[in-house]
């Protein structure tokens, strides 16, 4: 529908530009797409006569046409960058250009499209009402549109549409970097992150994920880069050294980024991401053109973001590294090793888990140093998986303990022991090791993995007990001890923290003068029926925990007090002994604990004598002397306990400085018993054996557990000074010894 006045005057458009016009464009490759909807086709016409070779920021214009707002809709819809339509108002009804207009911003979301709306009939839409109204960005009637004004409200429009739409990029590309950066800060692996680098990297240039390398850059110099993700035709790169690559002007920027450690823009454009650790990854794009300024831009603030995602990927990948694998041997350690077992557990049929200890290895590496040490390991480990081949899981459990997993044909002590047959060498020193095995055979119904481990670690404490390079399959009666020493040990702590154990005092007899001369402070343990833990089974289990130093304190500072309030009942010669575990005296903090015992109590250190046994002198003799040599000074005296059971020498023995020796119970046993040989009391050699050497070292002689009249007399004639055994009394409580010394005056 149109009128005279609709029409555009052609010669008006006749005159040059002059000056007010911007030069065309030598054959430029971009346009600016300039869409014409008009129902008069004399306005298609004469609009692209008037801007025939205009150019408009550098770019040329393409005309495209519609005859309706149903075409120019259709149109915009196939088209999405358009950038200006001069729209007429009135077409098939009188108001389908401003109906346009609506449809094209809220429908299609065109936001950056300008529209410069053209009228033949202003009073129809008056300006301000519909500038008002409609995002419109000009609003003109055809009869002021001459070429000069024509360009000026175009090239405005141009304008207005370029700086919407580089917002739209900005805003797009940072949402993208937002995006990437999120997710790929999520990953957990390099080449994952890599493979998100390419899809992000596509999706902020606008191009597709064709031909984007990325290749690592190699910690050690020595290595070559190589391929960690690709997309499109170099795909089948993945995994390759970068050298494999054919393309040589791909190769070589890539390589030239990698060097320099530095974006490389031209003329191919490759991207670096690097991390504090020196490490860093360049992601080649094989872009069609080159990089616009704002591109170039986004692409920098890209690169900053992916290099702090890139350095969390590698800081997450070393943490799993320290996690999971062994750093001196590069083996799995305990955490991946329990992994795989619950693993191989989905189909546990003959597969065996074994857990082999280095015999000795401790002494090696006191003797001949950590290098040589580490060195053993390496080629333990190496001969290990030479011998059990690649279906047995090598792993480092502990120091000098190896984890095996795999089929029993393989994990076996036959196949192990071969492993060890031939002589070590490191730091040019040649030794010959063995290694001790615990093996736990793989059942449907076996426990998780670190109870497996469990399992195999009796075992292994099991074969040790037999011999070194020996092995032992974990048995259900392995468990049940374990459990049940684990239930006592439980018991063992709430009976001391809910003072269950409590301290017995057995005297301590001249044999000659049947004198009382002191007693010996012994540990019981009472449970809450009244029933009795023998010490034999409780005390070595203190040791092996550790809470023998609290037990053994407590014995000590109880006894003392024990034997203040007897010396100030009128026994002011008795003479208290107590035993120190081994554990309890290299304890740091054991001397300062005598000393606190002595002073608390006020009882002068003579009263006090302390029994070891022979296994004291067996642990590092220098310091043992040094701290035996400090309770001397203090005037302490020393006893070394159940004498002829240990392996001391004389030397040593000499070296320790005791004032007494006893006799062990069990020498003891022997003398009075009937020797069916002979048919006559045995007359008990080892015992006498001990007493003679008592006197040859100028020491005193105890002996324990006497029972009966006959060894008293046997003890008293070899020369024995001193008894102690039921024949004299049982260990009793504090009150009651008090009230046994009244009675035996």
């Amino acid at each position: 529908m149109t009128t005279p006045d609709d029409t555009i005057d052609a010669d008006a458009f006749v005159p040059l530009l002059d000056d007010e016009a911007a030069p065309a464009g030598d054959g430029a490759a971009l346009h600016w797409k300039v869409l014409i909807v008009d129902d008069d086709e004399d306005v298609h016409q004469a609009t692209e006569l008037a801007l025939r070779g205009v150019a408009i920021e550098g770019r040329a214009l393409q005309f495209l046409h519609a005859h309706s707002a149903a075409e120019a809709l259709a149109l915009m819809r196939a088209q999405a960058d358009i950038a200006v339509a001069l729209l007429d108002v009135v077409m098939e009804a009188e108001d389908a250009g401003l109906r346009l207009v609506r449809q094209l911003r809220e429908d299609l979301g065109r936001r950056a499209l300008r529209v410069v709306l053209r009228t033949g009939q202003p009073g129809y839409a008056p300006e301000i009402e519909t500038i008002r109204s409609y995002d419109i960005n000009d609003y003109k009637t055809k009869s002021e549109l001459t070429r000069v004004r024509l360009y000026t409200s175009l090239t405005a429009a141009i304008r207005s549409y370029r700086q919407i739409v580089t917002l739209e990029q900005t805003r797009d590309g940072l949402e993208i970097i937002v995006s990437a950066s999120h997710q790929l800060g999520r990953q957990r692996g390099l080449q994952r992150f890599a493979e998100g680098l390419v899809t992000q990297l596509s999706a902020l240039l606008g191009v597709q994920p064709e031909g984007l390398v990325c290749a690592h850059a190699p910690v050690d110099p020595y290595d070559t880069p190589r391929i960690i993700a690709a997309a499109g035709r170099f795909r089948e790169l993945i995994h390759r050294p970068l050298e494999d690559l054919a393309s040589a002007p791909v190769r070589e920027t890539l390589a030239r980024c990698l060097d320099a450690r530095h974006h490389q823009l031209e003329p191919a454009l490759c991207l670096y991401f690097s991390a504090p650790s020196g490490r860093g990854i360049a992601a080649y794009v094989d872009a069609a053109a080159r990089v616009e300024p704002l591109d170039q831009r986004l692409l920098e603030v890209f690169s900053a973001s992916m290099s702090v995602a890139f350095e969390n990927v590698l800081l997450y990948g070393q943490l799993v590294d320290y996690a999971y694998q062994d750093q001196l041997l590069r083996m799995p350690n305990r955490n991946r090793f329990v992994e795989l077992i619950t693993e191989r557990q989905r189909a546990p049929e003959g597969v065996a888990l074994a857990l082999l200890d280095i015999d000795d290895f401790a002494a090696i590496n006191d003797t001949l140093g950590h290098v040589v040490g580490d060195q053993v390991l390496r080629a333990a480990a190496q001969r290990l998986q030479q011998v059990l081949g690649p279906e047995v899981v090598l792993a480092r459990i502990g120091g000098d303990t190896f984890g095996l997993l795999g089929p029993e044909a393989a994990v076996n002590p036959q196949l192990v022991e071969t492993a060890f047959a031939e002589v070590v060498e490191a730091q040019g020193e040649r030794m010959r090791i063995s290694a001790t095995m615990g093996l736990v055979r793989l059942q449907a119904d076996s426990p998780p993995g670190a109870e497996l481990i469990k399992d195999a670690h009796l075992a292994l404490k099991q074969a040790k007990q037999i011999r070194r390079g020996s092995s032992c399959y974990f048995s259900e009666r392995m468990g049940v001890d374990a459990r049940e020493r684990m239930r006592l040990l439980r018991s063992l702590r709430g009976a001391f923290d809910e003072r269950r154990l409590y301290v017995a005092y057995q005297p301590q007899v001249d044999l000659g003068t049947g004198r009382v001369v002191g007693a010996e402070a012994l540990i019981r343990w009472r449970r809450d029926d009244g029933s009795f833990v023998p010490p034999d089974r409780f005390i070595p289990l203190a040791e092996r925990s550790g809470l023998i130093v609290a037990i053994g304190e407590f014995v000590l500072r109880t006894a003392c007090h024990a034997l203040h309030r007897l010396h100030r009942s009128g026994y002011p010669g008795l003479r208290m002994s107590v035993n120190v575990s081994k554990v309890q005296f290299t304890d740091p903090d054991f001397l300062p604990s005598v000393v606190r015992a002595l002073q608390d109590a006020r009882v002068e250190p003579q009263a006090l004598e302390l029994e070891i046994t022979e296994s004291v002198a067996s642990e590092d003799l220098n310091f043992i002397l040094r701290v035996l040599a400090e309770l001397r000074r203090m005037g302490v005296a020393l006893a070394i306990d159940d004498f002829g059971t240990g392996y001391s020498s004389l030397s040593v023995l000499r070296q320790l400085g005791a004032q007494r020796l006893k006799i062990d119970r069990a020498f003891v046993n022997e003398l009075g018993a009937v020797d069916a040989e002979r048919g006559d009391a045995g007359q008990g050699s080892i015992a006498r054996m001990v007493v003679d050497l008592g006197r040859s070292l100028g020491l005193e002689t105890v002996g324990e557990g006497v029972e009966t009249l006959a060894q008293r007399e046997l003890l008293t004639a070899m020369g024995c000074h001193i008894g102690q055994g039921f024949l004299f009394a049982h260990p009793m409580p504090a009150d009651e010894l008090a009230d046994w010394l009244a009675r035996n005056r």
